[in-house]
């Protein structure tokens, strides 16, 4: 107990209440077990800055942006998300009398729990758009789990034979930016690519189906009538299942709707919003085959090999994928209506 730092609150207010009332430092330390060191020191802590308290002061350069200037900083954040931080210090220097550099303002971005990262890619929605996409959440805001698995997710997808979205990070030293190792090849329009159509429900995967020539109302009037009416006459035979498919040209066409119409006695068609691929279950499917199809050992190097690969990823998707992708629509469905028809983080 000699040491002034180990002294809690209390017991320095013991050691100032006996040299107040007179008694020297010989006889404070003696009626309270304390050295004359800590009694002296803790006595004119008190004197000259008012101290009875324990905490240490704190050591190091005070920080140059309090509270105040953090606040200053983060709306300048919110008011233009995009700023490099270059522009953001300018800004918060700007009236200030005393200015920053961008190391300051990055470790207090830091600090703040600002980070740079890559913006989220999402669909544009329209006014009209957004409009829709609540009406339809409303709609379906009381559909459960159960409802959602009547019905039959499609779309279809572009896999390209070489794939590079710009993310590729090395590790490589100044003058080795031209490195053989440190270089990611490009070819145009990817080298050629495969586009697919899918479908597939609560209960199982449907068909994935080759798309070789550019899919038009023909040849969509085709897959229709080949793959999407029998799975649907066959996992729905009570016709209480509904097909989703989006707003393609191509899915729009009147030979299709009146295909849709001959055949309305058997399954409903599933009125879609537009711009509303965080609602469709399929989309998290394809980035699945993606991943997978980048992850193999030995990458396809023409189009029957990336067909190959594609048919094969598709087939060996687990069950518990798909259904746990299905079993979140009614949070989805929440996700809408929280943000009022606008973009979710599906």
């Amino acid at each position: 107990m000699g040491k002034k730092g180990d002294l809690s609150n209390f017991e320095r207010g013991m050691v100032v209440g006996p040299r107040r009332a007179g008694l020297s430092i010989s006889q404070s330390a003696q009626l309270l077990g304390f050295s004359r060191t800590t009694i002296s020191k803790v006595y004119k802590e008190w004197c000259e800055k008012g101290k009875t308290s324990s905490m240490q002061q704190s050591c190091g350069r005070k920080c140059l942006v309090d509270a105040r200037g953090q606040r200053r900083m983060g709306r300048l954040i919110q008011a233009d998300r995009r700023a490099t931080l270059t522009e953001i210090t300018t800004r918060y220097n700007r009236g200030m009398q005393q200015s920053i550099c961008e190391a300051t303002t990055r470790t207090t971005l830091r600090w703040m729990g600002y980070n740079s990262r890559r913006t989220h890619r999402v669909p544009l929605i329209c006014t009209t758009n957004r409009k829709k996409r609540l009406q339809f959440a409303r709609a379906h805001q009381n559909w459960t789990v159960e409802d959602w698995k009547n019905v039959a997710w499609s779309d279809e997808s572009q896999f390209l034979l070489r794939h590079s979205d710009g993310r590729v990070r090395i590790w490589r030293k100044q003058n080795e930016n031209m490195d053989p190792s440190c270089l990611v090849t490009t070819v145009q329009a990817g080298g050629g690519g495969l586009m697919v159509w899918g479908m597939f429900s609560w209960h199982t995967l449907g068909p994935l189906v080759p798309i070789r020539h550019r899919l038009n109302a023909t040849a969509y009037q085709s897959i229709v009538s080949d793959h999407v009416h029998p799975f649907m006459t066959t996992m729905y035979p009570s016709s209480d299942g509904y097909f989703q498919q989006d707003n393609a040209p191509c899915h729009k066409a009147r030979i299709i709707s009146n295909w849709f119409l001959e055949h309305d006695n058997e399954f409903t068609v599933l009125k879609w919003p537009p711009q509303s691929p965080d609602l469709n279950p399929i989309e998290h499917l394809w980035d699945v085959v993606e991943r997978e199809l980048r992850a193999l050992d030995v990458n396809p190097t023409n189009l029957h090999q990336l067909q190959d690969a594609i048919l094969s990823i598709w087939a060996n998707i687990s069950k518990e994928c798909f259904q746990h992708l299905v079993e979140s629509m009614p949070r989805r469905i929440k996700a809408v209506l929280k943000a009022k028809g606008g973009q979710t983080q599906y």
